[in-house]
């Protein structure tokens, strides 16, 4: 009997894959995708795996194996598609030689990122097909379907998650790898340059191509009817798909795990035999206005949102019109997202808000800094547009105006795309100041390395990218380096560099606190004799003070990693360390 057990979804989606055959997987690491490439490493025997600089990249990697003949996977969240389009668009005209899978992973409700957005839609214009499953089990046999429908149709295919897949947990039945023998390289110009003149050949092999797919799509077994009362009758797939059943247990369904392109027939055919037809899937209407351009009515987006999760319960109150009685909401205290103590960042904001400097913020664990206490990063719109957006400020209001103004980025996101914006400020002659918040790690998704760590994805130790080194070799003049928690010299620094009428960089490196594990940490206490009650010590809100309510500072022992900030700010010698 095979063995189950129970996995979270990107486990499966890894585990998937590894029966799959898969020999070559890149990504970049983004919540909720980040966990498939983690999962992944654990069979670095079978297959190589890496973290690559950005999510282009890694398409661009994934592209290149099966070119070669080998099945081949990238991984990432829905805004990384966005960075990978310009590969993913080509390869679609090239198609595959080994298996070509993307795997992207959308965020209904907006949990980790900063917009909600429809890769169904991204596979619709790259005239991809997009496979979405909706549960562990379903996560991983659809990465082998994935695979085996590429090579047959000669295509990349996306596996579409969202977050509720990617990280709920279910029973997975594990299955022997399939060794699969390298498909032959051919020297092939016609289909693998894209140049117009091949490209316009290969588009009408396209159209054929998703015509086959419409087609067979409806004898798929990841498409099927579910009969049951046919008063009611709903398309769905993915995670509504559980919403739907549990919502509407007699009710009919075709659960569609082929969701572009859409079977036209079967769909047809199931509309014919219910009363009333219900689509249900969450965000975009892709299905509902595809069943809608075929004449065929049905009830979509009249009834549900367009934003965020759905739930039983609102497919409910939606199709059944139930009054469902809510459940007061537990009176527990609000818990905003706050940086952990002895991170360096809070150190590097607080002097940028004591100097009444402006941020133009990017993505990853600094972007907190917009929130108080601290509220010194004013702008976030995605990887290393912090650096490009300070440059049009500059370019549009003249360079006195960035006076007051720095770009903080982190280094996995500078490294990531970031180092493309600071050579347009070389290059167009910015003067702004670029301040790159080295922690020595992608933070916010969990600690991966990344190329300017020293080690890979696979745990071998590698060239460490050298940031200031690179810094210098664009031809910037102003490099510095200098300690995050050293507050005095960072002061120093910051008023020195965005006075200058040139380009500066400021690295302010300290490593991640929860990275350290070997030091010590010794906490601080305050005394209570010494304090003067005045609150700069407060100032970064650091989780693990709180005021008292005589007015002294009470330093929580657990939480206080010993950082040194509030000691450093503390001008009556209240704080010290336990001990001394």
């Amino acid at each position: 009997m095979a063995e189950k057990v129970i996995m979270l979804g990107n486990a499966a989606i890894a585990r998937g894959a590894y029966e799959a055959g898969v020999k070559v997987s890149a990504a970049y690491p983004g919540t909720p995708s980040t966990e498939i490439s983690e999962n992944l490493v654990q069979y670095k025997d079978a297959l190589y795996c890496e973290w690559s600089p950005n999510e282009k990249v890694a398409m661009e990697v994934a592209i290149g194996a099966s070119i070669s003949g080998v099945r081949a996977m990238a991984s990432m969240k829905h805004v990384g598609v966005n960075v990978a389009a310009d590969p993913l668009y080509t390869a679609s005209y090239i198609g595959a030689n080994g298996g070509l899978v993307l795997v992207a992973a959308d965020d209904p409700g907006l949990y980790s990122s900063q917009n909600e957005q429809d890769t169904r839609m991204i596979g619709r214009a790259a005239h991809v097909p997009v496979l979405e499953p909706s549960d562990s089990q379903e996560a991983k046999d659809f990465m082998k379907f994935a695979f085996e429908m590429s090579e047959k149709y000669d295509t990349p295919v996306i596996i579409r998650t969202t977050t509720r897949l990617s990280h709920s947990q279910g029973l997975v039945e594990l299955c022997e790898r399939k060794e699969i023998e390298d498909k032959p390289y051919a020297r092939n110009p016609q289909k693998n340059v894209m140049m117009p003149g091949n490209a316009k050949i290969r588009h009408l092999y396209v159209e054929q191509r998703a015509k086959k797919l419409i087609e067979d799509g409806c004898t798929f077994p990841i498409n099927k009817i579910e009969w049951n009362d046919k008063k009611i009758g709903v398309i769905t797939s993915g995670i509504p798909y559980q919403y739907v059943k549990e919502a509407l247990p007699n009710a009919s369904v075709l659960k569609l795990g082929m969701v572009h392109p859409l079977p036209k027939k079967l769909i047809e055919q199931f509309a014919s035999e219910v009363d009333i037809l219900y689509v249900v899937e969450e965000l975009e209407p892709m299905i509902e206005e595809q069943v809608k351009s075929w004449g065929i009515p049905a009830i979509g987006k009249e009834i549900f949102t367009i934003q965020g999760e759905y739930s039983a319960n609102m497919i409910r109150r939606a199709v059944l019109k139930q009054d469902l009685e809510l459940k007061p909401a537990a009176n527990a205290p609000a818990r905003p997202p706050i940086l952990c103590p002895g991170c360096p960042h809070r150190s590097t904001f607080s002097v940028l808000k004591k100097l009444k400097i402006h941020a133009a913020g990017d993505i990853g664990c600094y972007t907190l800094g917009a929130v108080a206490p601290l509220s010194v990063v004013d702008t976030t719109i995605c990887m290393g547009a912090s650096i490009s957006s300070l440059h049009g400020m500059e370019k549009a209001k003249g360079k006195d105006y960035i006076k007051n103004w720095v770009a903080v980025i982190g280094d996995s996101t500078f490294l990531h795309t970031g180092i493309n914006s600071l050579m347009n400020m070389v290059y167009n002659q910015s003067t702004g100041t670029v301040m790159i918040l080295d922690n020595s790690t992608t933070g916010m998704t969990g600690h991966q390395d990344h190329a300017a760590t020293g080690k890979t994805l696979q745990g071998d130790a590698t060239w460490a990218i050298d940031i200031p080194a690179v810094c210098r070799a664009m031809g910037i003049p102003n490099v510095v380096v200098v300690d995050a928690f050293d507050i005095k010299e960072l002061e120093r620094v910051i008023k020195e560099e965005v006075a200058k009428d040139e380009i500066s960089v400021i690295i302010a490196k300290s490593p991640c606190v929860l990275l350290d594990k070997k030091t010590i940490h010794i906490p601080v206490v305050c005394d209570s004799e010494k304090c003067k009650k005045c609150g700069m010590c407060m100032k970064p809100g650091c989780p693990a003070m709180t005021k008292k309510e005589d007015g002294t500072i009470f330093i929580d022992d657990t939480m206080c990693t010993g950082c040194g900030l509030c000691e450093q700010l503390c001008k009556f010698g209240a704080i010290r360390k336990v001990g001394e």
